[in-house]
């Protein structure tokens, strides 16, 4: 069916976009309206990383060098596109002109600022993750789920600062209020599966779903 071949062709553009994993060459690929599926591109990769943390837990790893592991896969596997951002960020905020702003993001190259941001991102990240003691690899889906659902969100209610510019396509192609429902309802589904679980803990599952809510509106 047509309808079929079209969301498979855009689940392989959200795949081969969102994550640094190669597809074959046959595969047809759609980049048309590929960011409904980044939350669900999330849930694969923090399952992923939870399987990886599992099997380093059997080698007997502790959990702060495990931790670190697998925050670095988490940055292999998406090629680092969100540290990009948070680091050109961080370089254009750095810069006191506001008109230099735009231009020295754009720039291709690290600046101080942009590099000591990464280090403290993936250094937080991975003490973060070593605080936790169990139910690691759903914390690791939510984490990146709602990581993911949140640039849907930002799509369909802030503005580009520019008209073009890699993630221009996915502006012109959003369509509000549909593409933001799948990922949402899947991860609604995930914190009642994490209450199921762990009932003792479901006040603070909520809570932690909620802010991953807010903090994306």
């Amino acid at each position: 069916m047509l309808w079929v071949q079209r969301w498979i062709a855009q689940l392989g553009g959200a795949f081969l976009f969102y994550t640094s994993i190669p597809l074959p060459q046959s595969w047809t690929l759609t980049f048309s309206r590929i960011a409904r599926f980044a939350p669900f591109i999330g849930l694969l990769i923090g399952a992923g990383l939870g399987l990886a943390d599992s099997g380093l837990r059997q080698l007997g790893l502790p959990v702060l060098p495990r931790s670190a592991l697998v925050v670095a896969a988490w940055l292999m596997v998406t090629g680092g596109l969100h540290l990009d951002g948070a680091m050109d960020t961080a370089d254009g905020l750095a810069v006191q002109d506001p008109q230099k702003r735009l231009s020295v993001m754009a720039d291709s190259v690290t600046g101080a600022f942009g590099a000591m941001t990464a280090v403290i991102v993936m250094g937080l990240k991975a003490a973060a993750l070593s605080e936790l003691h169990s139910g690691r690899w759903l914390s690791l889906m939510a984490v990146a789920g709602w990581g993911r659902w949140g640039q849907v969100a930002a799509i369909a209610f802030y503005p580009y600062l520019k008209p073009t510019g890699k993630g221009a396509f996915h502006k012109q192609n959003i369509c509000y209020p549909w593409d933001l429902l799948p990922g949402l309802i899947g991860l609604i589904f995930l914190g009642l599966a994490q209450w199921a679980i762990a009932p003792d803990l479901g006040w603070r599952i909520l809570a932690n779903h909620l802010a991953g809510l807010r903090s994306r509106c």
